[in-house]
């Protein structure tokens, strides 16, 4: 909806998951304004979530005659990932001294998330700021209360009505939004190909998704062909995708899978990563769990 003026605008940022679908849902059962809802298609959602927000947009324009504003970037997931060119000076130099590729993110990485800043909150930030010159523009955006440590400044109504993750996606159930069972299987919805994903999570997507996991698979030979064994070519640290689908496929047979790093110069042998004789892993335990990969 096109506005004039330096009138009020209320724009909903929509993520597709429970919380901010539960946000916009409520909105529209309150009577609240709603101007604008963006939502930021990174091209690696599942197949049920581009159902989910084709079912949203259909009750939105029902209700308020709106469609979403789907925001993309202009070459997608994987041109970032593997073709990308590093300009920035210091970023060459760096590029050359270590012998990586200038071309190409790699995966994404802990400390370097270039995946949601370039294919999500820069999107939707820079979309809010330009309304905010054009119009009176409020930013409404879907945290639940149970992480409103996480609020920044915008306007948040689930805080604001104390509605807990766990209400938000009952309430969603209750109004006839499932995301054809991904809640069921997974704990969070975000992009299939995420490095962040608890391990469980990888497992899941490998047994109920496998055509998916096998474009992981596709992408991560092409993620070691390119940056080798490098934070870049690696999918986690000491993990890459193919490792992953060893051990799975080892646990599913109950055979025993070892997991070892590189030997290390003057080591006798290589140190123990993982093996599931024990299912504990190695030294590096604690920086896999501080990093969010969990058993």
């Amino acid at each position: 909806m096109k506005k004039t003026g330096k009138g009020d605008y209320h724009a909903v940022s929509l993520s597709g998951g429970k919380d901010s679908t539960a946000m916009l849902l409520m909105m529209i059962e309150k009577g609240m304004p709603v101007d604008g809802v963006f939502w930021a298609d990174t091209g690696m959602e599942f197949p049920e979530m581009y159902r989910h927000i084709g079912k949203v947009d259909a009750y939105l324009f029902r209700e308020r005659g709106l469609h979403i504003h789907v925001l993309r970037h202009p070459r997608g997931f994987e041109w970032l990932m593997f073709d990308e060119p590093k300009q920035k000076k210091s970023a060459v130099e760096r590029r050359i001294r270590d012998g990586v590729p200038l071309c190409g993110n790699g995966w994404p990485g802990i400390r370097v998330r270039w995946c949601t800043g370039q294919l999500k909150t820069h999107l939707i930030t820079k979309e809010v700021n330009r309304l905010k010159g054009e119009y009176d523009a409020v930013s409404y955006v879907g945290i639940a209360y149970d992480e409103q440590e996480r609020c920044k400044g915008e306007r948040y109504p689930l805080v604001e009505w104390q509605v807990t993750e766990e209400q938000a996606l009952r309430y969603c159930y209750g109004k006839g939004f499932d995301w054809g069972g991904l809640y069921e299987i997974y704990h969070r919805c975000s992009c299939w190909c995420c490095p962040f994903q608890r391990i469980d999570e990888l497992r899941k997507l490998r047994k109920h998704h496998p055509e998916l996991w096998g474009r992981m698979l596709e992408m991560d030979a092409r993620a070691l062909g390119q940056f080798g064994e490098t934070p870049l070519g690696m999918f986690r640290k000491g993990w890459t995708v193919g490792a992953l689908d060893e051990r799975f496929e080892a646990e599913e047979q109950g055979r025993k899978f070892c997991r070892h790093r590189k030997k290390e110069s003057g080591a006798e042998e290589p140190a123990l990563l993982f093996c599931t004789e024990t299912g504990i892993p190695g030294a590096d335990a604690a920086n896999q769990e501080s990093e969010g990969f969990y058993e």
